[in-house]
């Protein structure tokens, strides 16, 4: 009913043959299609076709005296259609007997520390139930009845009932199918008695009774679905970016339980149908090509099969959502690459122009903020380029003041780049601006800035103390000429030439003024141009140092003195004077008239 050939996955089954309680020496098989390893592995040789359903050979041992033994074993075929597979399970079964270890003397047996073999019964068996699966057996069954019987889990302890023994016979049952995944073996003690001779009992002997898997639990994912993410210039067969796994439930140690992933469909299938492959054991998965492009297929999503028996048995679906995070593969680009502004000189903090670009990166990543960068065109830093609020501009001003007469124009070249460094070898755009400067009326300009001028304070009225002139720097405009006037005159001391921006006296000076600060004065004096349109001032200040003159007397600060005729005590006089030196201190302090006969300075 069915084949299995020499590179058939389950071409190794299982098959144990116990070896009674002694070692079983070079078994093999009368049935040369199948070949029985030393250990009691049975495995197929060559194609096997089972034409009634089933086989039934022998397997023949020798246990170390040289006794021959000799088993049964039925091969069938059942097929389980599961989502349109074909489970092909081979259930072999062969009656075992186990025989209580002779003793030396005595009727009480001594257990011998040889192991016993444990029968292995196949889960899910369709029966007929109960079935036999082995057989106690003591010796002295040949000389008398022996009562044979079960203790333990599965037998009189829970889950009670699963396996009984014919008392007469010791023949050993099993009442129903078994399920590995919910208990792989079981531990029974076996007890013989005489039926009918008093004190005849053989020592309890330990039985293990292991279940032998069937693929019978189809792999399980994880979790469904699984999510990862993977730049989208991920190198090709570098990047293992996530792992989906699944569990089976049947025996880890065979085919059943080993699981292998594929990959079945990949939606979109762009830019090519297998971007990824996945690993089919570890189930890891990474960039198979490369040319994901995240503006256009952000997201894939990937239906994977996990399947047991390496592969080939029981499978299941699952898939997994792969989002492809961005990278600067789309760099940004000026939207128009040439600019002509025309700015007035002399502004700083003047915006010349601002510079839009677009981008196709992820909005809102680094791979999308863009920066600006002048590389050629202001060697004199005069300008500065900062990027926008919208991130996607970048805004030129001047940090500097611009002069016409210097230079009437820039051409700048501007480069955009983002916060993340390109992918690849990619072309930065540029963008040209030309800055033409506009002339603008600028004001007279003195120099120096301060004049600075000594004089005597007695200097006469109408003296001519400097003749203090300004230049226009405007050379590409015709002026006529610039006139003269005063700005701030405090004490009001002074007049100037509005042609000629001679100075004079208008008034005394006074050094002692209060006007003047350490001996000196400060005057402004303004040059306004003849523009026609807006005519420009330009201020300088004279700083007059004044040269002190005695022209103050001293004075005796204490105007009235008040003495006594007797006993009369010393009066100190104060006298301050207005000059400085040497025009002031030292004085010469005298009385005069009556007062010198009665009073005496010192």
């Amino acid at each position: 009913c069915g084949k299995w050939t020499s590179d058939d996955p389950f071409k190794q089954l299982l098959l144990w043959v116990e070896k009674q309680t002694w070692q079983v020496a070079s078994p093999y098989s009368v049935d040369k299609r199948f070949d029985v390893n030393t250990d009691g592995t049975v495995m197929l040789k060559r194609q096997v076709t089972l034409h009634e359903g089933h086989k039934v050979f022998s397997v023949h041992g020798w246990d170390s005296s040289g006794e021959k033994h000799t088993v049964s074993v039925k091969v069938e075929c059942i097929h389980h259609h599961k989502e349109h597979h074909m489970d092909r399970v081979m259930n072999i079964s062969f009656p075992e007997v186990l025989t209580f270890s002779k003793s030396s003397t005595g009727a009480k047996r001594a257990k011998r520390d040889w192991v016993i073999p444990p029968f292995h019964v196949s889960e899910n068996s369709r029966g007929p139930f109960p079935m036999k699966i082995g057989k106690i057996k003591s010796d002295f069954a040949e000389e008398t009845q022996m009562v044979y019987s079960i203790t333990g889990e599965g037998a009189d302890q829970d889950p009670k009932g699963i396996f009984t023994v014919e008392k007469s016979s010791g023949n050993l049952f099993v009442t129903q199918p078994l399920n590995r995944e919910k208990k792989a073996s079981y531990r029974l003690i076996a007890h013989a008695v005489g039926q009918d001779v008093i004190n005849l009992e053989e020592s309890p002997m330990e039985i293990l009774i292991n279940v032998i898997d069937q693929n019978d639990n189809k792999p399980v994912f994880t979790q469904n679905p699984f999510n990862g993410h993977v730049p989208e210039a991920a190198e090709k067969g570098r990047c293992m970016f996530m792992t989906v796994t699944a569990t089976d439930a049947d025996d880890p140690e065979t085919h059943n339980g080993v699981v292998y992933y594929t990959f079945v469909s990949q939606e979109p299938p762009f830019p090519k149908p297998n971007m990824f492959d996945i690993n089919i054991v570890s189930g890891t998965i990474r960039v198979r090509e490369t040319g994901m492009d995240r503006e256009q297929w952000p997201r894939y999503t990937l239906l994977i099969v996990a399947a047991d028996m390496e592969g080939n048995g029981l499978s299941t679906t699952g898939t997994a959502v792969i989002t492809i995070t961005d990278s600067n593969d789309n760099p940004p680009q000026f939207e128009q690459t040439s600019h002509v502004v025309s700015i007035p000189e002399n502004e700083v903090g003047h915006v010349v122009t601002k510079l839009t670009v677009s981008d196709g990166d992820e909005v809102g990543s680094p791979a999308w903020s863009t920066k600006y960068r002048i590389i050629s065109g202001d060697e004199g830093g005069f300008f500065n380029v900062s990027t926008g609020p919208s991130q996607l501009e970048g805004i030129i001003t001047t940090v500097k003041p611009l002069d016409f007469e210097k230079t009437k124009q820039y051409v700048l070249s501007v480069i955009v780049e983002n916060d993340d460094p390109f992918v690849g070898s990619l072309s930065t755009s540029t963008a040209t601006v030309t800055v033409n400067v506009e002339d603008v009326n600028e004001p007279p300009e003195f120099n120096p800035k301060e004049k600075i001028i000594f004089k005597p304070e007695d200097t006469p009225v109408d003296t001519e103390l400097v003749t203090y002139i300004a230049t226009d720097p405007d050379t590409g405009k015709p002026q006529i000429k610039i006139m003269y006037k005063m700005g701030s005159d405090p004490a009001g001391w002074l007049s100037v030439s509005p042609e000629t921006g001679v100075i004079k006296v208008r008034t005394l000076m006074d050094r002692e003024s209060a006007y003047v600060k350490d001996g000196k004065y400060r005057a402004t004096i303004l040059a306004v141009d003849d523009d026609a349109t807006s005519p420009a001032t330009g201020t300088g200040t004279v700083i007059i140092e004044l040269e002190d003159v005695n022209d103050n007397a001293p004075v005796i600060n204490e105007r009235n003195i008040t003495v006594c005729n007797r006993g009369s005590a010393p009066v100190l006089l104060s006298v301050t004077d207005k000059d400085g030196p040497p025009h002031a201190a030292p004085f010469i302090v005298e009385t005069r008239g009556e007062t010198s006969k009665k009073c005496q300075i010192k």
